[in-house]
């Protein structure tokens, strides 16, 4: 999660929300992302995309099976299509995001049986800095917003 959260200060510090992700295959990172919509124009640029198209271009493979990703924040519905997609086997996030999280939050995408794949998932892992850092970067911008 540390490398992830190094991620997402970079994502912060290019003005995109900070959210970083790592995929790990065997202990090592195989694949790395941070939120880049804004930068590249693409709305599909969240960090988790990111990392799965970087880990697939690496590994030679558009399946993951036995990776792992690791992300600060809890994943929304098009990332968690992509992981399931993947067959990335466990999701391990950082901040619960209550408006759009699909582990939990706000509906458990990964959880529902009625999907073919499922992905062994674990919320909160170093959450505070996770969310201390999500925290930061709004009340900078509203703060910005405010002085303008």
């Amino acid at each position: 999660m540390e490398a992830a959260l190094a991620l997402a200060r970079e994502a912060g510090s290019l003005g995109e929300v900070p959210v970083g992700a790592v995929v790990v295959r065997d202990g090592e990172i195989v694949g790395r992302g941070c939120n880049q919509p804004i930068g590249r124009d693409d709305p599909t640029a969240h960090a988790e995309i990111v990392a799965l198209r970087d880990a697939a271009r690496n590994l030679g493979n558009y399946r993951l099976p036995g990776c792992e990703l690791y992300v600060t924040l809890e994943p929304c519905a098009m990332c968690a299509g992509a992981i399931m997609h993947a067959r990335i086997a466990r999701v391990v996030f950082g901040a619960r995001d209550p408006k759009t999280g699909v582990a939990g939050s706000v509906i458990d995408l990964f959880g529902e049986a009625r999907l073919n794949h499922h992905a062994q998932v674990e919320g909160g892992m170093m959450a505070e800095e996770c969310s201390a850092l999500l925290s930061s970067f709004f009340a900078a911008r509203r703060h910005k917003s405010l002085v303008v």
